[in-house]
This record gives C-alpha cells, structure tokens and sequence, in this order.
C-alpha cells in the first residue's frame, strides 16, 4: 500500500534548535541538530513529489482530522523572538483534495473543515528550518492530531496511504513530536517516572521497525509520560501500513528535560518488499480472525477486485464444508454499519458456500448501503453469525435480546433481528425493529414469533 512512500521520519520540534532562536543554546543539543541535518539531506536525495508533515500544534479538533487547505501558507518565529526566520510552502492541493474525499466517502471523521489556525506552527516551522536548506521546489500536506483514540490515528494515516497511491505521489513522511516533557525537575512539567520509562520504550519500539506496536500504548500511560508526539507517529505507521522499514535511530537525547528522538524509515519499492509486506498482513489477520471470517474476507476482498466468486479454499474446515445454516455476514467501518446480510436457514450445500454467498451480498448488495470500494477493504470489520435451528415461542418472557435473535412473522411478512446488537438492549427494541424490517406494524401484537441463537465468529482483540 505504502509502495509511493520513499522514506519517513521521526524529528521533535524544539524552537530552540533555531540558531537564530537558541543564540547559541542549540549547541546543547547538538546530536539533534546533527541528526536533522542528516534528515534533510535524506529528504534532498530523496527527491519527493511531496513531504507529509504531522504536526501536533497544527490546527486540532477533540473529534476530527484536519488537513491544512489551501494554496500554502506562511510561518515564521516570531513568537520565539526570531521573525526574520521565515517561510512559505505550497500546499499539494489535488493531494489535499483526495484525502478529504477519501474521509468523506468511508463516513471517516477527517478532512479541510474547520481552518483556524492557517499560519504555519512550530512543529511545521522546526523541520522545515532544516529541509530548506537542502530542498527546493516542493509540496506539503500539514496534517493535524485529534483527541480521538490511536487506533482512529492509525486509520487516518491508512487514508493518507491510499491517497498517496491513488494519484502515484512520490512522498516522504515527517511525524514532528518531542518525546516526554516530564524528564526532569526542572523541565517544563516536572519530572514524572513514566516520562524516562516511555521515552526508553518508544525509542526501542522506533528503532525496532515494528511500528505497529504503537498503537499498543496505553494512553494513560503516554498522558502521565507528558508526551507529545506519540499520535503523530502513530499517524505515520498508518500512511506505510504493513510494508516492512528498516529502521535507524539517528539521535536521542534529553538534557532540558524534554526527549528528543530522530528516528529514519527506509522504504524499500522492490516486488518482493511488496510480497513481504502483503504476507505479513495476512498473517496478522490470521492471527485475530477464524477460518469463518477469513473465508468472508476472502470473499469479499476477491470480488471487490476481480469481480469473481472464490471457490471453497482450503483453510476451510471439514465442519463448514459437511454443516447446513443460515449465516448473516455484517459489515463495520469506523464503527458503523457498511452492510449485512444474511439467510434465515440455510440456501447453499454448506455453511461455507452460505458465507461465500452472503459475503458478495453485504459487501455489494445491500440496498441501504453503496457497494464496498477497494479502498475500504482494509479497514473493513467483519462478522459472521451462524444461525441456529429457530423455535417458536409463545411468551416475551421466553425472549433475550443479548442471548437470542428473534424473526418476528405475519402472513408472507417476516423480519428477522440478530443477538446482542449495540444498542439494542430490550426485547421491545428488538421486536420494534424486526417488525420495522418486515413491514409490520411496531404496535401489531398478533405476530409469530420465533426466537434462535448464533455462534458468532469476530475477530480478537
């Protein structure tokens, strides 16, 4: 996914390091500056249709990601005493277009709403101080935080990925963020033992290349670390996705009570890369989801690209290829429904070819829904729900709607509601809803009822 991305780097942002602003107190953080430049030079050779700069102190929303619009934007150092420290980039305005239409089409919460602060901020202004001296004739894309979780980070840097892809842009990405700020008494925050326990801890995770272990950080943990950059990186890892890195730390260090880590990723365009990072992906699926789910991956993934209906592969079990039921497969993307459906009893020879025809089903032929694009496949989370004998019951009392699915019947009417459901927690809201379903009145009592139970198949945690 991530084959457009030439390089990628973790850099702070200290105003300080600005001759200009640290009039000679950057010289104590010399392996810094030394390890910027060493960055810029990287970013020079590179020669990038595009820098993707991640910046903490870029416009933030609690509940959305901001991407600077626009034709570009000016900063300078004022605030720190130095205006005569300058810039103006441009902005990659059709690439900024793409990501906003990306977000926009998967419901994400990310996009060009919202500008306020247009001036370009420190966590932009510190490593362009360094790219300028060496680049010309760039673009960026200035890309905010929110307050939302990592795991939401991640899947907007997924979306900066597929971007990136789609138009073919040649990118390098920086992820501006100091580390903890809580190194020392007399730092900005005090001193606070999480602070040295995270910084040693996410400077393994950066060097190791296993950037996925990011978005493993417990977020308390990383509050009380006071740090800053954390979700920046975490945005980084979701632009290269699964493509394997080798990475080199450039510098570390923390004498004013902040850490300050740089970090390189070098990113390999080679096919077999691409065959490296594709196995790896897969085997990390495997690892959280069941031959049930995988088959309806399978599926769906195949005919999203190819237009084509899987034969039964061979992962699948004697036990799905010899039972019969009816199988519901439901679809979530950002938390919200992207399609389900499903058979009350079984249609097919087996469970297997039931998941397989129900998969093409949710994904393409949901009425509510437009069918599932490509590039929402790996975000997309999938269920599978194989359904019991169904039994008729005669009393609400007889009924749970955490532990059964209910179909609620009149005439050729029928409605059919499944366990367990977010925000379904009664059984007047399940009856309500699978009447709704079937065309019947909510408030028509002389129905049959019939009540089953599943056995879900999701992924792990």
């Amino acid at each position: 996914m991530a084959a457009n991305v030439l390089k990628a780097f973790t850099v702070p942002h200290p105003p300080l390091i600005v001759h200009e602003v640290g009039q000679g107190r950057e010289k104590g953080i010399q392996k810094t500056i030394d390890a910027f430049e060493r960055v810029a030079k990287e970013i020079s050779a590179a020669k990038p249709d595009v820098i993707v700069i991640i910046s903490p102190h870029a416009t933030m929303f609690s509940d959305y990601f901001h991407v600077s619009p626009g034709k570009g934007a000016r900063g300078d150092f004022s605030r720190f005493g130095a205006k005569q420290v300058q810039f103006f980039v441009s902005y990659d305005e059709e690439l900024t277009a793409a990501i906003d239409s990306a977000a926009r089409a998967i419901g994400f919460p990310g996009g060009t709403e919202g500008e306020r602060e247009p001036v370009l901020d420190h966590g932009t202004c510190v490593p362009l101080y360094f790219i300028e001296k060496h680049c010309k004739n760039y673009k960026i894309i200035r890309v905010g935080l929110s307050g939302l979780d990592l795991k939401e980070h991640y899947k907007f840097g997924w979306i900066i990925g597929q971007s990136l892809q789609k138009l073919n842009r040649r990118a390098v990405v920086v992820a501006s963020g100091d580390l903890s700020h809580r190194l020392k008494e007399d730092g900005p925050y005090g001193f606070n033992a999480k602070g040295p326990e995270y910084d040693k801890k996410v400077m393994d995770v950066l060097s190791s290349g296993d950037l996925n272990k990011l978005r493993e950080f417990d977020e308390v943990f990383c509050e009380e670390a006071g740090e800053c950059g954390h979700k920046s990186f975490v945005i980084m890892s979701g632009i290269l996705g699964n493509q394997k890195v080798s990475a080199r730390q450039l510098s570390y260090e923390g004498p004013f009570g902040v850490g300050y880590g740089v970090c390189a990723f070098d990113l390999s365009e080679s096919a077999t890369t691409a065959s490296t990072s594709a196995t790896s992906a897969a085997s990390s699926v495997e690892e959280k989801e069941d031959e049930y789910i995988r088959l309806a991956r399978m599926t769906i993934e195949t005919y999203v690209k190819e237009r084509r209906i899987i034969k039964i592969p061979a992962f699948v079990t004697q036990e799905m290829k010899n039972e019969k039921a009816g199988v519901f497969v439901s679809l979530h993307l950002n938390g919200n429904l992207r399609g389900c459906i499903g058979t009350i009893g079984p249609t097919t020879g087996s469970v297997a070819e039931e998941i397989i025809h129900n998969a093409v089903n949710a994904a393409t032929r949901d009425p509510r829904f437009e069918p599932v694009k490509a590039f929402e496949l790996q975000l997309l989370e999938v269920k599978v729900d194989v359904l019991k004998k169904a039994e008729p019951v005669k009393s609400l009392k007889n009924l749970d709607a955490k532990r059964y699915g209910v179909i609620v019947s009149k005439g050729l009417r029928r409605g059919l509601l499944l366990p367990n459901l977010e925000g379904v927690d009664t059984v007047e809201d399940q009856l309500a809803i699978a009447k709704q379903k079937a065309g019947i009145d909510i408030s028509d009592d002389n129905v049959l009822l019939e009540r089953f139970e599943v056995i879900r198949h999701e992924a792990k945690e």
